[in-house]
């Protein structure tokens, strides 16, 4: 099993990508912090299949944009599970709206969650990593993090800072053994339970010709696609790749646009 002895924290491990890496780690021998916001009894239920497959498990409620929080998430893990050796930092929010419209707190909010939560949580168990002399943190991204696309200004600009937070920590780091990399998931088969933050992309079906046609594959990204991804990352077969992205995208950005 490639991350027997290991243990990881996962966010936004509840549903979707990050229930998937949860039951695909502890599938691959590792042990498993688990924290949600939202999802509490959702969060349990993956925790309960990951138990199942014979990982130690705690889940844990935390808000990830308060650094406190973030803290005490990582003190209850270590607490429980004894070292962190694999940080994802995966819960995200993904608003789609038009510039002129971002509040003050709508940009403080996506930042807070998708960029500052990652400082926090790296700042918490880089210490034990140092100390181990091994680690490997995942920062996940997405589109966003190399284009830009309309109404997408905070979700943009809080990805590609995180694209830069990632750098620096591999770059850092190093000495220590400890990597850092991120991985950018294309068009994925995830549940959206946000309709709002989507209401451009809310009024189009998924799957369609028009859209496959523009991704080179054919075919949209599964949850085990990212899942896989970041079991290489967070696995001993990665131990010579830091500092760089994994564009799990279906050979996406390596065409202009689609032609007919």
């Amino acid at each position: 099993m490639r991350l027997e002895g290991k243990t990881a924290l996962i966010t936004g491990a509840s549903r979707n990508i990050g229930r998937e890496m949860a039951i695909t780690f502890a599938r691959e021998g590792a042990d498993l912090a688990l924290s949600s916001l939202q999802s509490p009894q959702e969060l349990d239920e993956v925790a309960a299949e990951c138990r199942e497959l014979g990982a130690r498990t705690c889940t844990a409620t935390a808000d990830i944009a308060d650094g406190d929080q973030c803290r005490q998430l990582v003190a209850d893990s270590l607490e429980a599970l004894g070292k962190i050796d694999i940080l994802v930092s995966n819960a995200a929010i993904r608003p789609h709206h038009p510039l002129l419209t971002v509040t003050d707190e709508d940009w403080r909010r996506v930042f807070g969650i998708n960029l500052h939560s990652t400082f926090y949580l790296a700042k918490a168990v880089l210490p034990g990593m140092m100390e181990r002399q091994t680690g490997s943190i995942i920062g996940i991204g997405g589109m966003a993090a190399i284009t830009g696309r309309p109404d997408t200004s905070t979700v943009t600009a809080a990805k590609t800072g995180l694209w830069g937070l990632i750098r620096a920590i591999a770059a850092e780091f190093a000495p220590y053994n400890i990597r850092a990399n991120m991985v950018n998931p294309g068009t994925i088969d995830t549940t959206r339970r946000n309709p709002e933050w989507f209401a451009r992309e809310s009024r189009r079906p998924t799957g369609t010709d028009d859209q496959l046609r523009r991704i080179p594959l054919g075919r949209q990204g599964t949850i085990h696609d990212i899942a896989n991804a970041c079991l290489f990352l967070a696995s001993d077969e990665s131990s010579y790749i830091t500092g760089d992205q994994l564009n799990v995208v279906g050979g996406r950005y390596m065409v202009a646009a689609a032609t007919d």
